[in-house]
């Protein structure tokens, strides 16, 4: 069993989770596991435990929690969020700890690919004269590329 240093414990951890958007409602958890219970990622990525996550949670483990690589391992399929007696809206908060984790310039490595693809191509993947000569046989539109607004909008910082 691993021990915990008292002093890398954060108080104020789950107040800083519960002003973020989709983390408000994580003070009403008592993690009672019925979210860990029907996980699906849980059940095939044992290190993926949502009850760990709100323990770390609410013990303050911020610095250990957002460099977690099973962060990132939520499928968002909405099921701990539908079983929760507390309406604690679970995949949100996961979706608020990756903001706070890429805030501290923490992310996975497909993260980055992402982001170089969207700036270089304005899409996640290129369309080329073959999909688009597909797209009007089949009576759509071309898709234009246009990186420049995408590269506008990952430029911009808060």
């Amino acid at each position: 069993m691993e021990t915990i240093d008292l002093k890398k414990l954060d108080p104020d951890f789950k107040h800083r989770v519960a002003g973020e958007l989709g983390g408000e409602h994580i003070r009403k958890c008592y993690a009672c596991g019925v979210c860990s219970a029907r996980c699906p990622i849980e059940k095939i990525e044992p290190e993926y435990n949502p009850r760990r996550i709100i323990r770390m949670i609410l013990l303050g483990l911020e610095e250990e929690l957002l460099r977690e690589e099973f962060l990132w391992h939520c499928s968002n399929c909405y099921t701990c969020q539908e079983s929760c007696p507390q309406q604690v809206n679970f995949t949100e908060v996961i979706f608020a700890l990756r903001n706070m984790a890429i805030r501290k310039g923490v992310a996975p490595p497909g993260m980055a690919a992402a982001q170089n693809l969207l700036s270089q191509q304005g899409r996640m993947y290129e369309v080329g004269e073959f999909e688009n000569e597909k797209r009007v046989e089949l009576g759509l539109p071309k898709i234009q590329v246009d990186a420049e607004s995408i590269r506008k909008i990952l430029e911009t910082k808060e």
